[in-house]
């Protein structure tokens, strides 16, 4: 026979280790390997991102509810992840989680001993590459005070403290979120007090605390290539940890909403990937949220 060919034997053998490779691409993909580039890629990169946290709710008792109008304005306005999740209960290892990647051992909401982490942080890796981080605690006493509680403050809602290498003086208090937003940092958590973020009160009261504190920022964030991100915690533990979480802001697409599972790794990762730093803990294995970014 003229030409050349390949023993049957030899051809299934090749098929066979080009199926396992294009498998195992596909799989690397899902993982966020390969795909991490392209994801990326589409990413926008906010002048200024701020995170909202509020407590132990439901999705189904903000999204859609009559005691939260203005955050639903914010879904409608902007993005809303419709199957976000929390990791676990009680509160203080969701904070950790969405902060560092990793809930650090922690299972408690008892007060941590200052600093008692090295690892990998949003913080940590956003100043390592050059820009800036801060943290606006609502009732914390004084800025950097590092206190268990004090009145409507409490520590294990601020996750920053846990760990050495994020400054104490970078967590200030709400009185210092600045009028003037572009001396805003560029990455900032946004904690209210115990009542203000549903904790202790209604959901309407969050809700009115966020409108009152947060719309201006709001509303300039989508005029000046900024980002307001709102989530929870956790939930009520009635609903299987699914929380609220919405994007809005210039970068978003009015409207979107997005059906995929996510959780706070890819919050963190998202916001990581948004600023190309290193990834911390779990967000390493994470993907990035999409289908909701205005190209």
């Amino acid at each position: 026979m003229s030409g050349w060919s390949i023993p049957r034997r030899t051809r299934t053998a090749l098929f066979t280790a080009l199926g396992l490779a294009a498998g195992s691409a596909g799989l690397w993909a899902g993982l966020g390997g390969t795909s991490a580039a392209s994801t990326t890629a589409a990413l926008p990169t906010p002048d200024h991102t701020v995170v909202v946290v509020f407590e132990n709710h439901a999705y189904d008792q903000v999204i859609g509810s009559s005691s939260a109008p203005y955050i639903n304005s914010l879904k409608s306005g902007g993005a809303n992840l419709t199957q976000s999740f929390a990791e676990t209960h009680p509160s203080q290892p969701n904070y950790y989680a969405m902060f560092s990647g990793s809930t650090q051992g922690i299972t408690g909401d008892s007060c941590v001993k200052v600093g008692f982490s090295s690892a990998p942080n949003l913080a940590s890796e956003v100043i390592a590459k050059g820009r800036t981080w801060a943290s606006y605690n609502e009732s914390l006493p004084s800025q950097g005070s590092t206190t268990c509680s004090s009145g409507k403050y409490a520590q294990k809602h601020n996750p920053w403290f846990g760990f050495s290498n994020v400054p104490t003086s970078s967590a200030k208090t709400f009185a210092q979120f600045p009028t003037d937003f572009t001396t805003l940092p560029t990455v900032s958590y946004v904690v209210p007090n115990l009542c203000s973020d549903m904790h202790d009160c209604s959901v309407s009261t969050g809700d009115t605390w966020l409108k009152n504190n947060l719309k201006a920022y709001a509303d300039w964030a989508k005029t000046h290539n900024s980002l307001l991100v709102v989530t929870f915690d956790e939930d009520n533990r009635l609903a299987g940890n699914k929380i609220a979480t919405v994007f809005y802001g210039q970068s978003v697409i009015p409207g979107s909403t997005s059906s995929t599972t996510y959780n706070h790794y890819n919050v963190l990762r998202t916001i990581e990937d948004m600023y190309g730093t290193t990834h911390a803990g779990q967000a390493a294995n994470a993907s990035d949220i999409t289908g909701i970014w205005a190209s």
